[in-house]
């Protein structure tokens, strides 16, 4: 399987993330309120946090708890790391279409 599939496939009810990260059920419901994160929902609409949601928290935990940083200032923070991921895997892109081209003109 996937292991990015693994990581995002909902898995932990809020009582079980919060435990996880040692913060309350509403600390959760307020990060979600304010758009940090979006967990999966069962069908019976139950929040459901996957292992890369559980990343993503302990990272604005760290954020909030240990820099001091508030939460507008995350979300531009894990925007930036996103974007970061994004121009990396451009990168990789190109340098593998650069390869292809070179292996084309040395035929």
């Amino acid at each position: 399987m996937n292991n990015e599939f693994n990581e995002r496939e909902p898995r932990y009810v809020i009582s079980v993330a919060a435990r996880m990260l040692d913060v309350h059920t509403y600390t959760l419901r307020y990060y979600e309120r304010v758009g940090v994160i979006q967990p999966g929902r069962s069908r019976g609409n139950v929040r459901l946090y996957s292992d890369y949601d559980i990343a993503l928290l302990k990272r604005v935990k760290s954020l909030v708890d240990d820099m001091g940083i508030n939460l507008p200032g995350v979300e531009v923070i894990l925007r930036m790391m996103q974007r970061v991921v994004e121009l990396q895997q451009e990168l990789e892109q190109a340098q593998k279409q650069i390869e292809q081209l070179r292996g084309d003109d040395e035929q």
